[in-house]
């Protein structure tokens, strides 16, 4: 089942993560979204993942280990 999920366009938050700019935020909720019509459940600590994935702080075998630890 589709839910809502919080979109701040103003202060560029994508379930109380920041982001950078309007287009990273529109692109990124928009990849979210998508999936959530396949079951996915998005959270914060996710999108923060995925953001941090995106600026290269987190390294792409860190990532892929945090998504799988989060989605069981």
């Amino acid at each position: 089942m589709y839910r809502e999920i919080e979109i701040d366009k103003v202060n560029l938050t994508l379930l109380g993560v920041k982001f950078s700019s309007l287009v990273e935020l529109e692109c990124t909720a928009n990849a979210f979204g998508s999936n959530m019509f396949e079951g996915f459940e998005p959270t914060s600590e996710l999108v923060q993942l995925y953001v941090d994935w995106k600026k290269g702080s987190v390294s792409e075998s860190n990532f892929l280990t945090a998504l799988y630890a989060n989605s069981k």
